[in-house]
């Protein structure tokens, strides 16, 4: 008599079922279950380790867990987390004036998710065209770029061109004109007189790290200077170090008049984002015209306040300029793949981009091999480790990285 014994599901498999058996689809992970963290590494439930070259799409870029990050949220979540903004606290100022000094813009606008602050730009914006420029209410336009991510709220899909951010979400956002990306001329052209400001990744990430000619953020600054309107820089995924320089828009000296920060401003430890303007901009916002329950929380300041020293101490933009040129030639010099259309980079931001929608495939493979990255447009795969990792942690990487990679 022949006995068939069901296979033991293994605890991956387990809590994979559990998290698609009660959570929305609108995500498609790899199939691993992740449960510590440390510096450039992660662990599974299983005990196995990974190398992290995704960072939690930047967010931290100063590592996991970094110790300095922890023990400011340790104390002061046992101190004071929340007070809501009826009230001031003894942590946010601190945190805005950081923020400003760092940004180089006079003030500071705390929120907690990118979208969140994307949207903040968007309505300062929009008051200030009405009310410095006088562009009629509801007139108001701002130009944006084609194979944009600004995030996911229904105003900021209504400017995006990726048909399932947008399918079965109408009736949209109207407002927005969008222009070629790297496209100095078309933008200039498509300012109007109903512009009041242009919104811009200086790189964008989400459609693959899409690294625009060389002179067109100068010449973004230069054009919307000219013309009298805004200059709003969405450095959420490139601020913070990621592209070896502070802020990605000083690789060309183009300052912006609306800096939005995001995901490192944490550490990765907390939500926290940020608009930040000179006050001509920031002054259009009045008591009851935008808030924030959470939003300059006490919580919130000491992580940013941590974060924002372990990035200066530990000169990670530095780190990520050096760690990224060194990437970046052993890339190119070792993959030659027939299938592979180009590799690019700035910092610790780099892509491959294959001729073949071929790239969760790869991205699978990878997992495998105890690499994370992650494909975006199914035709290119991001590298964007914490800024922390050792070069010799990301030799390794690639050591291991480079063989799949090469098709």
């Amino acid at each position: 008599m022949v006995r068939h014994c069901a296979r033991m599901t293994t605890p991956t498999e387990e809590l994979i079922a559990r998290a698609e058996a009660y959570g929305a689809k609108n995500y498609t992970p790899l199939p691993v279950v992740l449960t510590r963290g440390e510096g450039a590494f992660v662990w599974d439930v299983e005990g196995r380790r990974y190398v992290d070259c995704l960072g939690a799409y930047s967010a931290v870029s100063q590592g996991h867990c970094h110790p300095r990050i922890v023990a400011a949220l340790s104390a002061q979540a046992a101190r004071l987390a929340l007070t809501s903004r009826a009230f001031h606290n003894d942590r946010m100022g601190d945190m805005l004036a950081r923020i400003a000094a760092l940004s180089g813009l006079a003030q500071v606008l705390p929120m907690n998710t990118g979208a969140e602050a994307v949207e903040t730009a968007i309505k300062a914006m929009r008051r200030w065209g009405h009310e410095r420029r006088g562009v009629p209410d509801s007139e108001q336009e701002i130009v944006v770029a084609a194979g944009n991510f600004h995030g996911r709220t229904t105003t900021i899909i209504s400017f995006s061109d990726e048909p399932e951010y947008r399918r079965g979400f109408g009736p949209l956002t109207p407002g927005f004109v969008m222009v070629p990306f790297g496209d100095a001329d078309a933008l200039a052209r498509a300012i109007g007189p109903r512009t009041v400001g242009v919104l811009l990744e200086p790189i964008q990430g989400e459609a693959g790290v899409r690294i625009p000619p060389d002179g067109w953020m100068r010449r973004v600054r230069a054009v919307t200077r000219e013309r009298g309107v805004l200059l709003a820089w969405d450095e959420i995924q490139t601020g913070l170090g990621r592209t070896g320089r502070t802020f990605a828009f000083e690789h060309e000296d183009a300052r912006p008049d609306v800096l939005i920060l995001g995901k490192a401003l944490s550490g990765g430890l907390y939500p926290v984002s940020a608009m930040c303007a000179d006050r001509d901009v920031m002054d259009v916002f009045t008591p009851g015209s935008h808030g924030s329950t959470y939003g300059g929380n006490p919580l919130a300041a000491a992580v940013t306040l941590a974060a924002l020293d372990v990035l200066e101490d530990e000169r990670l933009a530095e780190r990520a300029a050096t760690l990224g040129r060194r990437a970046l030639e052993r890339l190119r010099a070792e993959i030659d793949g027939e299938g592979v259309r180009e590799i690019r980079g700035r910092g610790l931001m780099i892509a491959i981009e294959y001729e073949a929608p071929i790239a969760a495939a790869v991205a699978r493979e990878l997992a495998a091999a105890g690499v994370l990255v992650k494909d975006t447009r199914k035709n290119v795969v991001r590298i964007l480790p914490p800024l922390v990792i050792a070069e010799a942690e990301l030799d390794a990487a690639l050591d291991v990285a480079i063989p799949i990679l090469r098709r």
